[in-house]
């Protein structure tokens, strides 16, 4: 029998079929001297030829867990780590795109003990005005920021490409299912982590293209009311973590905020709207509207969580 492999990469996929291509690919061509790794992928209950896929698939040690219905990124990212023979356990998401060192890299970052390793992504915007006066720019702030940002608080920055060893899935357990929303339960995890006595660093090594699924402010409006709604859960069961509050200090700006926040407005159909505007207005005019409906919707979702709905 074959021995365990060193790493191990979980996949969560949701109708994946588009992405996985271009994943395998990237994974099948890590440089010869990478330690040895299998690929979990989990199917989340949608079979859009992603099966078929991965079936064909004969370049990689490479597994597939198929959900019969859609259970959400939670359910499948801990099917994933559950089935792991790996030692370094890899979380990374379909819609990334590794470099030939990749797996190398998580490895190398684990050698010094166990801890939880976060590559941030390199986001690949397509061609849309939401992108050009918005997503871009937002993009190059938060990579500094986070770069930027105390060591004791990079848990904030647990995403969809990171990793941990065994030891430490083993002692925090796997992701926490009431987050059944758009985002906050990778976060939730980071603090985990870091709460269990454990290091969270940044490796800038590993930062890795991301093709970016919110390229309009639809879209990205839609996720912010969400992750709003899952950060109020993240407070109730974290109210030690020392987040900064999530009700914006006055200002006149803010106070737009607030207002809009407060009317009952659908966040995609605002961001619509705007879509259908930046074409037309000024860069600096669509960047502050595109802004505000992604704050408002932010906000909006954190103060009435109720009302967030669940599409993803």
């Amino acid at each position: 029998m074959a021995s365990d492999p060193v790493a191990s990469i979980i996949v969560p996929s949701y109708r994946g079929a588009d992405r996985l291509p271009q994943l395998l690919d990237s994974l099948a061509a890590q440089k010869d001297s990478t330690p040895s790794f299998e690929v979990v992928v989990v199917v989340d209950g949608v079979d859009d030829g992603s099966v078929a896929l991965l079936e064909n698939e004969s370049r990689l040690d490479l597994r597939s867990i198929v959900f019969p219905e859609n259970r959400g990124r939670v359910a499948a990212l801990n099917a994933g780590f559950e089935a792991a023979r790996g030692d370094v356990l890899i979380r990374c998401d379909d819609d990334l795109l590794p470099a030939v060192d990749y797996v190398a890299a998580h490895v190398s970052a684990h050698q010094d003990g166990p801890g939880g390793v976060i590559g941030l992504y390199l986001n690949e915007y397509s061609t849309t005005p939401y992108a050009e006066v918005y997503g871009k720019d937002a993009d190059q702030r938060f990579r500094r920021d986070a770069y930027n940002s105390a060591s004791a608080v990079t848990w904030r920055y647990w995403a969809g490409n990171c990793s941990i060893t065994r030891e430490i899935w083993e002692a925090v357990g796997p992701y926490d299912s009431e987050y059944r929303l758009y985002g906050w339960e990778d976060v939730d995890y980071g603090y985990r982590i870091h709460a269990a006595g454990f290091e969270v660093h940044l490796a800038p090594e590993l930062e890795t293209p991301h093709r970016v699924a919110a390229v309009t402010t639809a879209v990205r409006s839609r996720r912010a009311s969400h992750s709003g709604a899952a950060r109020r859960l993240f407070e109730r069961k974290h109210p030690q973590s020392g987040l900064p509050h999530a009700i914006p200090e006055w200002s006149l700006w803010n106070a737009l905020v607030r207002g809009l926040s407060r009317v009952p407005l659908n966040p995609a159909r605002l961001g619509g709207a705007v879509d259908s505007l930046l074409r037309f207005l000024p860069h600096g005019v669509g960047r502050k509207l595109v802004a505000l409906s992604v704050e408002s919707a932010a906000l909006g979702g954190y103060r009435s969580p109720h009302t967030a709905k669940e599409t993803f």
